[in-house]
């Protein structure tokens, strides 16, 4: 038996549904993913099942941002993780490191980060072999 992915999914917390929603169908469509399900006030996206959620906070309380918190997302390609930077800029996020190697990561890493439209912190990171 093989080892299950370490996790089923994460989440961010919104105040501005309708507009994240917008910026995230643009965000992850670069990275091959799609909305899978939709539910009020909630959106899973993924390439076969929802593993990343926007979503008002279940408590009914405004959406915050965690200080030291982000979610990264795996790209298959540098490509990609420059398409992932110019989809968020483009839909009013703010870049939070442009895409380039992160040395301090290993010399295979290459990556971008992203505030969203609430302030949570996102990322594109390619992992390349080839610089092993």
């Amino acid at each position: 038996m093989s080892q299950a992915p370490l996790l089923s999914h994460a989440s961010v917390g919104t105040n501005q549904f309708d507009k994240v929603a917008v910026f995230y169908d643009a965000v992850m469509a670069t990275l091959g993913c799609k909305r899978i399900l939709d539910y009020p006030g909630a959106i899973g996206y993924g390439a076969e099942y929802p593993e990343f959620w926007v979503q008002h906070p279940h408590d009914g309380k405004p959406a915050s941002v965690g200080n030291g918190t982000h979610v990264g997302f795996t790209a298959i390609s540098k490509a990609q993780v420059d398409a992932f930077h110019a989809a968020a800029l483009a839909h009013g996020g703010k870049d939070d490191g442009a895409p380039g190697p992160r040395e301090d990561y290993g010399a295979q890493y290459y990556g971008a980060f992203v505030r969203d439209l609430d302030g949570n912190k996102i990322e594109a990171m390619f992992w390349d072999e080839s610089k092993a």
